[in-house]
């Protein structure tokens, strides 16, 4: 058995969940979500509000997936009861950024300033303290690392400076400039 897959899942007060026969559907009071499970490798039990998954008997690779549908899951349940934030920094200067409606525009030493369109789900807002900071808002946990991968790849911090766009929480391995002549 998985060691993380054997673990329950505790599902907080406001949130429900719906079992399919191979679906997962949860409603919180910040949304509701789908997950779509192999059911020839698991199956998908809820006693009271504690959802539990459990490997298929004789199936190959089952304790594999066990661990992945039970975090799946477990990602759903935070996303529509907390939600999920990722931030990103702008380095340099006149590097801005703005919201414009459900449209962010960043202005990154381009001739042209950038307009990125937020999917369904997902909102922009900037950081009022620094106004560098950018974040990424909404209740589906992998939607919202893909909306920032794909902004940050417009502009990656680059290594001599470190101008660009990186994550709050990302280290960025610096390099020595050219040294002097002889």
């Amino acid at each position: 058995m998985s060691r993380v897959g054997k673990q329950p899942i505790h599902l907080p007060e406001g949130v429900t969940a719906l079992i399919g026969s191979n679906t997962v559907t949860v409603k919180g009071k910040k949304g509701e979500l789908s997950f779509t499970y192999l059911p020839e490798f698991v199956t998908v039990s809820l006693e009271g509000s504690v959802m539990h998954v459990l490997p298929r008997e004789g199936a190959l690779g089952a304790a594999m997936y066990q661990g992945l549908t039970r975090n799946s899951i477990a990602n759903l349940v935070v996303g529509v009861s907390e939600g999920y934030v990722r931030e990103l920094v702008l380095l340099g200067v006149g590097y801005k950024a703005q919201v414009k409606g459900t449209k962010l525009a960043l202005s990154l030493g381009f001739s042209h300033p950038v307009e990125v369109d937020a999917p369904q789900g997902i909102k922009f807002t900037i950081n009022p303290a620094d106004a560098q900071g950018i974040f990424i808002e909404g209740i589906d946990k992998q939607l919202v690392g893909q909306v920032a991968a794909n902004i940050r790849k417009l502009r990656p911090p680059e290594p001599y400076k470190g101008k660009g766009l990186r994550y709050r929480d990302e280290h960025v391995v610096r390099k020595a400039g050219k040294s002097a002549g002889k």
